[in-house]
């Protein structure tokens, strides 16, 4: 075996290690930062809003195909604060936006 292919092998595996090890490396100190740990506190709710206005922005409140987006917004939103369990209020919210949109609304 050529000694360049032995070499390629050593140092692919060399990078791969590395790559794969540098972000717990990274993250160690970080771990410790009041402000990740803010960051971790505050930062799911405003991914939540930024993706709801982005989905939301182009929606046609006045047509009835608004109702769709809509009501699975109500449902999320309402299940959350009822149950606070985030999984079971997109679940839902995911379920009556499929339902209405398809059952009701499809074109």
């Amino acid at each position: 075996m050529p000694e360049y292919a032995v070499a390629a092998v050593l140092v692919t595996a060399a990078v791969t290690w590395a790559l794969r090890t540098l972000p717990f490396a990274a993250l160690a100190p970080l771990r410790a930062s009041a402000t990740v740990r803010y960051l971790g506190t505050r930062m799911p709710a405003g991914v939540m809003v930024i993706l709801v206005v982005y989905c939301l922005r182009d929606l046609p409140v006045t047509e009835s195909r608004a109702v769709a987006p809509l009501a699975a917004l109500a449902v999320t939103v309402g299940l959350h604060l009822w149950r606070g369990n985030a999984l079971l209020s997109i679940l839902a919210g995911t379920a009556v936006h499929v339902t209405l949109a398809s059952a009701f609304f499809a074109r």
